[in-house]
């Protein structure tokens, strides 16, 4: 059965907009990502589905089990980071930790240990006197440190330096090898492209698109550009073949998008002396962007106040 699962999931906040009608699915054992700016809506399915909001109609299960009704069974098989980890500011990671294992019932912190090793996470320091990328360290300890059967992470890598973010990635990739389904909310593309099967892209807190991350990269245009070692006498030769669009040349310089196989354009390449030669796919950002652009500034969503 689906880790998560939401039918027609909504939530508002008198006449504010928090979520509205969004079905999602998320496989066991996937990387799921899910994206969209600030404010569309992330944080308050992530608190929906833990059961902090009451959704205002609609559903959802978590590892089968009901967000409402077996809310106390869910919480004790997942692990959470919250988007504003929460802290007392004069107790250190240790003594965080140590609490949080008595609730979960944990006695043996090994895993713990070796993770605040490979993070470099400092758990004698009171967490208010830490920055916030080593206060993060300390919140994805907490969530992952007793081996949870699904990981609900809102901005994991939030302050965090690239080699932990790096490390992060490891872990969630060996998490992912031993069962755990994991679901990233995030703005990070690069990130959720690493790392991410599937990703639901959400706006105005609707749910808008899922994509497959492999496929989505296989089917976008690509961008190529070459340079010959002499001009290009007839640019139809490359303008005319399928696929190609936005062409342009100038003199022995050519670039053009292009979709479909490249086999045709490498066959008519083998009739020149090619100097220079460059195939480059849209980064992520460039092919999520579409999905986000007519996203009005300062919509409503993550961070409202329940009223």
């Amino acid at each position: 059965m689906p880790a998560i699962e939401t039918t027609r999931l909504s939530k508002w906040y008198g006449v504010h907009r928090g979520i509205e009608d969004i079905s999602l699915s998320v496989e066991s054992g996937e990387v799921y990502g899910f994206l969209g700016p600030n404010g569309a809506g992330k944080t308050t399915l992530i608190r929906t589905l833990l059961d902090f909001l009451h959704p205002t109609a609609g559903s959802a299960t978590v590892l089968g089990l009901d967000s409402h009704r077996d809310r106390i069974e869910i919480r004790r098989r997942i692990g959470n980071l919250a988007g504003d980890f929460s802290y007392d500011p004069k107790r250190t990671g240790r003594e965080l930790l140590s609490l949080i294992a008595r609730l979960r019932g944990v006695t043996d912190m090994a895993y713990a240990e070796t993770l605040a090793e490979r993070f470099n996470a400092d758990l004698d320091r009171p967490l208010g006197q830490l920055s916030r990328g080593n206060r993060q360290k300390i919140g994805l300890l907490q969530a992952l440190f007793h081996k949870p059967d699904l990981l609900i992470l809102d901005e994991p890598t939030g302050g965090l330096d690239p080699l932990m973010q790096e490390e992060f990635m490891v872990v969630v990739s060996e998490r992912r090898e031993r069962g755990c389904t994991v679901f990233i909310s995030s703005h990070e593309l690069d990130e959720v492209q690493r790392m991410c099967d599937r990703a639901g892209i959400i706006r105005d807190g609707r749910l808008i698109a899922v994509e497959d991350i492999g496929e989505l990269m296989k089917k976008s245009d690509r961008r190529v550009s070459f340079k010959l070692a002499d001009p290009v006498i007839d640019p139809g030769e490359f303008r005319e073949l399928e696929g190609v669009e936005d062409f342009t040349a100038d003199g022995p310089e050519v670039s053009f998008t292009h979709r479909g196989r490249i086999d045709p354009v490498i066959k008519r390449l083998a009739r020149h002396t090619v100097l220079e030669l460059d195939l480059t796919h849209p980064s992520i950002e460039e092919l999520f962007l579409a999905y986000y652009v007519d996203d009005p500034a300062g919509s409503d969503g993550d961070g409202e106040v329940p009223r």
